[in-house]
């Protein structure tokens, strides 16, 4: 039964990513917190196994993704490679940071995050471009601090990514490739290191790696993949704003209930 849940939680995440263009981690993240919790995980670690089972899910959801924006070319590879420099440092960071947080904290931190993103989608709230790509330590640094962010909230970065591509002149579909692209170094370094931080963690239950669940981990990763692609057919046929002030409120609930 407990994996037939995360099954059905892959495909909603999957759905809802490709239908708002951002990470399943904001569906995936409160859901395992509410599911380990109701199974009896230890509160010290299940808020920090939800983010590293979520970062590792990302891995897999990426990759199609990925493959389709560079087939229509939108990918900005430079970018890209200058950017993972240092989202490889930040996630590791992240992850880090996440591991020494308490519990109950880290769940306000990533509720605040939630209701902010919420806001933003729902007024449709984005950066004005015109300014230029910084250097490639420009690059770096906002890599950086973009890995740290998404270790820390267990996404992939697209609610960070694109509103700074966006500011620096990027068109749109682009900032949204490249941050697309941007996302597997965030999940592949994120969801190492917390199986690393957490690797000898007497309070991990059965069938952790780190902190990472692998049965949540493949149920998710499982349907995930699939219901993207629905997701993304979906979005080009419904009413898109009516969609994001939906998904902006089913945001704010979440983040809300975890401040409560």
């Amino acid at each position: 039964m407990e994996f037939v849940l995360y099954l059905v939680l892959g495909a909603c995440a999957g759905v809802l990513a490709g239908l708002f263009g951002v990470g399943g981690g904001l569906i995936i993240v409160p859901a395992l917190v509410f599911s380990f919790t109701a199974h009896g995980f230890s509160p010290d670690v299940l808020t920090q196994m939800a983010v590293g089972t979520s970062l590792a899910t990302i891995i897999f959801t990426s990759i199609n993704s990925i493959l389709e924006h560079h087939r229509r070319g939108a990918v900005r590879w430079r970018v890209f490679a200058w950017m993972t420099v240092g989202i490889l440092v930040g996630s590791a960071l992240g992850a880090l940071t996440a591991s020494k947080i308490q519990g109950p904290v880290l769940q306000k931190i990533i509720g605040t995050f939630a209701i902010l993103v919420s806001i933003q989608m729902a007024l449709g709230l984005q950066p004005k471009g015109g300014r230029d790509l910084p250097g490639r330590f420009g690059l770096g640094v906002a890599g950086g601090l973009v890995g740290w962010a998404s270790a820390i909230f267990g996404i992939g970065g697209g609610s960070l990514t694109v509103p700074f591509l966006s500011w620096r002149g990027v068109s749109m579909q682009q900032a949204v490739a490249t941050s697309s692209a941007c996302g597997l170094p965030i999940a592949i370094a994120g969801a190492i290191s917390f199986i690393v931080v957490g690797w000898h963690n007497a309070k991990l239950p059965e069938l952790s790696l780190g902190f990472v669940y692998l049965p949540a981990l493949l149920g998710i990763a499982v349907t995930s993949m699939f219901f993207a692609r629905i997701g993304a057919r979906l979005a080009h046929r419904l009413p898109a704003k009516v969609l994001k002030r939906l998904f902006a409120l089913l945001l704010f609930s979440v983040g809300l209930s975890f401040l409560i």
